[in-house]
């Protein structure tokens, strides 16, 4: 407490010097003193008007008569609630009132308390002539009747010897006019507050007694190190001035804790390292002051260590904890460093529930299963803008999550010891020497999730779900569809570590009008229309262009299923980054998450020519990664349809074979005879032609592969359902070869450490073009290219990987709009399924901030057919279907699109597993959506 006290309350004459008072920049100063000892001027003289907030004026506010004591309740309302608003905003605040009684002050020091600040008193204790001279001299209390003085006087002169015990952290008592008048008020900075430190800073986990470890580390960080005469190391400087932050729990259950704090205590003192205490040091603190402790988790081992050395350096460990800060905020507040991590809200704050928090954390008041207490994950909430950096709760890996990171990665238990480079955000660490202590709970699974430290749980995708997204904020999924899509994920889906990203579903473009525009694409549009279009790309044109798009590319859409491909450099990079068993360097999924093929074998083979085009094409080292995820198209559509073309499309097509030719040659026999009815016999043929094209719509997506295709030779594309039924025989059997398969990649969304949905469609074809060329080359190196491919698939498709055409298109140019209109019509003209028209530079935003539409397809008019139906081409039929209420749709695909960048942004930005997962799981949430499934 800081406090003079007089020898004579009176005045004295030029016997006092100035004191000055220390005030914490961030505190609730609470002046006290009687009416007329001079508070408004003192607090005027040493305060800016802002900081201010007088009792008088809030009884002005409420009454129009700053004298008015009947107002006095609502004005200290008023006073309390400003105040409290000042100090969550981080403002210091002065109290301008008398205070005199215990319970105002009371109030004040809990509202101290609930915004993590120091509560100051500052009590101007002047005599009781002078209080009635300074109000007999002002008007608005003049008449004060001397009594009221008297019982201020009392009440403070009680007051004097409680206020420490009442709450307040300091207090200085001013005896006298002339103390008052001459004392200095010094703003202090808090010793957390080291925002004016930049760095760059080593902040370096929990290190438990390794010491071995820890100047293994310090050296990888470029430390050089300092001994002394007995060969101990007593201190580290970084040549370029870096400075180490220790995050606490340097003793405890290790071989050496005296060895780590001769060494950090030194750093410390030399001015290299900062440090911040962990619970054991505070435990261990307790012990050396001669408190009561239980000798567990550790503490006993340090105790015998400690018995070695003499009492001097004891001393000066206990004086070492004594002094640490709870946390400290640096750079600029930019950087938070603390044991067990910091809620944003008690970021630079001082209170006892902060220093609490920052030891040991938050937790449930449940045990696990092990025995130890479950704990808040206050992290899983954080939305700070500084990152916080901390340790206490062991994880296998350090990974970011919401701007937070754990250091803590389990030297001690045989894990690694990790520091964090600030602000490179770079991660170094080192293995442990052995296990030094047996951990209660193992630092990894063999669960999703488990190498991370946080396998997956239900609770992280059951029920009504908010993700937050940076493309779109906050989007909703409903605990319907979070059960319907739990359905699909816990029954037909692959290994969640291979699953990181669902691709969005796509809208197609307005339906086309009857009515022409002008231009010539518009005519085209227009002519295309009448000729009974339901979409037509000049309608993808014009969309684009009215959200101020100028160049899109269009890129042929193949005849496959949409497929995502995870492929890994290797084996070892893919237990390394996904966490999964020997054998498996990667996944080919579909847009749902369900493996495309049932056999493994295929699979592995497919990631294979993936891996080595990557390889020959240079990928790998340009790209700097052990890692791809592909976007693609897999043909043929046969390969995941089988069912619907058996149930459907099949059924369809041998029901109208069966019954046609019947029913048109009873017609045909009917008009023989001289029977009128060629209304009907015209109409029944007209059917009888929608349902062959319909036919041939569906049989140029279905051809045989693996050994069907090899053993078809020269053999056309079969059709129907021989055609599915011998894909899916090839797949159950396991295929021999890649004969007849096709894999169309045409976007890289992430590689190690990058999100690469941003880059532009043409970088992105232009890497892909690289992959595709590379094939020839990796065949010609020894891998043979399937054999029978041309003869079982498209003419002018060898190999496995397959191009994407395309064709830039600006949008207000009517030359380039007419040449993507007949672009379309060409590649729909042979039967192709259309093409996908997308802004050229990705992740594109309206003038309003909104995200434009990623891609709309634009499908050919045979190839909807299959999708509406034979006779969806009749006038009657367009008519009605042109009316499909896009915009759900639409709504739908930016939502996917939104929570699919989300999760490739934090699988770059290597978050855990159940981070990535929650993104992916509300994607397929989101398809459980009703929309038009034609759409």
């Amino acid at each position: 407490m800081s406090e003079t006290v007089s020898q004579n309350p009176t005045e004295s004459s030029g016997s006092r010097r100035p004191r000055s008072l220390p005030v914490p920049d961030l505190s609730l100063v609470v002046l006290v003193g009687a009416t007329g000892s001079g508070k408004s001027t003192f607090a005027a003289r040493h305060f800016k008007p802002t900081e201010v907030i007088s009792s008088d004026f809030c009884r002005g506010l409420v009454s129009d008569d700053e004298n008015d004591q009947g107002a006095s309740r609502d004005a200290f309302d008023v006073l309390h609630f400003i105040a409290g608003k000042r100090l969550a905003a981080g403002r210091l605040t002065v109290v301008d009132a008398t205070n005199v009684q215990s319970e105002a002050r009371a109030q004040l020091v809990r509202l101290a308390r609930e915004h993590d600040v120091l509560p100051v008193a500052i009590v101007l204790d002047v005599p009781e002539q002078v209080c009635a001279e300074r109000n007999a001299a002002r008007v608005d209390r003049a008449g004060l009747p001397r009594r009221v003085i008297q019982r201020h006087q009392r009440e403070l002169r009680r007051s004097l010897r409680h206020l420490e015990r009442e709450g307040f952290r300091k207090v200085h008592i001013l005896r006298g006019r002339e103390e008052a008048e001459s004392a200095e008020v010094v703003i202090e900075r808090r010793f957390n507050d080291l925002r004016h430190l930049t760095g760059p800073f080593d902040i370096i986990g929990d290190i438990h007694g390794c010491r071995s470890e820890l100047e293994s580390l310090l050296g990888s960080l470029g430390y050089v190190m300092v001994h002394d005469e007995s060969g101990r190391a007593v201190d580290a400087a970084h040549p370029e001035g870096r400075t180490a932050v220790f995050v606490g729990d340097l003793v405890d259950r290790g071989p050496d804790s005296p060895g780590v704090l001769r060494l950090v205590m030194g750093m410390v003192r030399a001015g290299h390292a900062l440090c911040v205490p962990g619970n054991h040091e505070n435990k261990l603190g307790r012990y050396l002051k001669g408190r009561k402790v239980q000798h567990t988790h550790g503490l006993a081992e340090t105790i015998e260590q400690l018995d070695k050395e003499d009492d001097a350096f004891r001393a000066e460990v206990g004086d070492f904890i004594q002094g640490l800060v709870s946390h400290y905020v640096l750079d600029g507040g930019g950087l938070v460093v603390c044991h067990a991590g910091l809620p944003e809200k008690y970021h630079g704050r001082t209170s006892g529930r902060v220093r609490s928090f920052a030891l040991y954390g938050d937790t449930t008041g449940e045990t696990d299963e092990f025995g130890l207490p479950v704990r808040y994950p206050w992290a899983e909430d954080y939305r700070g803008r500084a990152a916080v950096v901390y340790g206490h709760t062991p994880t296998p890996r350090a990974s970011w999550l919401n701007n937070t990171i754990c250091l803590d990665t389990g030297c001690v238990f045989g894990g690694t010891m990790t520091a964090l480079r600030w602000p490179e955000r770079e991660l170094v660490d080192v293995p442990a020497e052995r296990v030094w202590y047996e951990p209660a709970k193992p630092l990894a699974t063999e669960a999703p999730g488990g190498a991370d430290g946080r396998p997956l749980d239900l609770n992280d995708v059951a029920g009504k779900r908010i993700v937050e997204t940076r493309h779109m904020g906050r989007l909703a999924v409903k605990e319907e569809n979070s059960a319907a899509a739990l359905e699909v994920m816990s029954r037909f889906a692959i290994d969640p570590r291979l699953l990181p990203y669902l691709p969005p579903t796509m809208a197609p473009c307005a339906t086309s009008k009857e009515e022409a525009r002008g231009g010539a694409a518009d005519e085209a549009r227009g002519e295309a229309a009448e000729e009974g279009y339901l979409e037509h790309p000049a309608e993808a044109f014009a969309a684009y262009r009215a959200d101020g798009v100028r160049e899109v590319v269009c890129e042929e859409k193949h005849m496959g299923s949409r497929a995502v491909v995870l492929v890994c450099r290797d084996e070892a990079a893919a237990a390394e980054h996904f966490g999964v068993p020997k054998g498996v360097t990667g996944a080919l999924y579909t847009r749902t998450g369900r493996p495309f093929f049932d056999d493994a074998e295929t699979t592995e083979r497919i990631l294979r020519r993936v891996r080595d085009c990557a390889e020959r094409a240079g990928l790998w080292a340009e790209l700097d990664t052990d890692w791809l995820l592909l976007d693609a198209e897999l043909m043929p559509w046969s390969l995941k349809a089988t069912g619907l073309l058996r149930k459907q499309y099949a059924a369809v097509g041998a029901a109208s074979g069966a019954v046609f030719p019947g029913a048109l040659g009873v017609l045909e026999a009917a008009a023989a005879r001289g029977v009128d009815v060629s209304a009907l016999l015209e109409r029944q043929r007209d059917r009888a032609a929608d349902a062959a094209a319909f036919t041939d719509a569906y049989r140029r997506y279905c051809w045989r592969v693996g050994a069907d295709a090899a053993a078809a030779g020269e053999a056309a594309p079969e059709a129907g359902p021989s055609a599915a039924a011998s894909g899916s025989a090839g797949r159950s059997a396991g295929v021999d070869a890649l004969d007849g398969i096709r894999l169309a990649p045409f976007q890289i969304l992430a590689v190690q450490g990058r999100n690469l949905a941003g880059l532009a469609h043409t970088e992105q074809l232009a890497l892909i073009d690289r992959l595709i060329a590379a094939e020839g080359e990796v065949a010609t190196a020894g891998e043979p290219a399937a054999v029978g491919e041309a003869a079982v698939a498209p003419a002018g498709r060898t190999g496995l990987l397959a191009p994407t055409r395309r064709l830039i298109v600006d949008t207000e140019d009517e030359a380039s709009l007419a040449a993507g209109v007949a672009w379309w019509l060409d590649l729909t003209a042979d039967g192709g399924e259309g093409m996908v028209v997308k802004p050229v530079q990705a992740l594109v935003r309206r003038e309003d901030g909104r995200l434009v539409q990623p891609g709309v397809k634009c499908r050919g008019r045979e190839y909807l057919r299959i999708i509406y139906g034979p006779e969806y081409t009749r006038p009657e039929n367009l008519r009605r279907l042109r009316i499909r209420h896009l915009g759900h749709k639409r709504s739908l695909a930016l939502r996917e699109y939104a929570l699919g960048l989300e999760a490739l942004d934090r699988l770059a930005d290597g978050e855990p597993l159940w981070r990535v997962h929650e993104a992916v799981f509300a994607v397929l949430a989101l398809e459980s959506e009703p929309v038009d499934p034609r759409l």
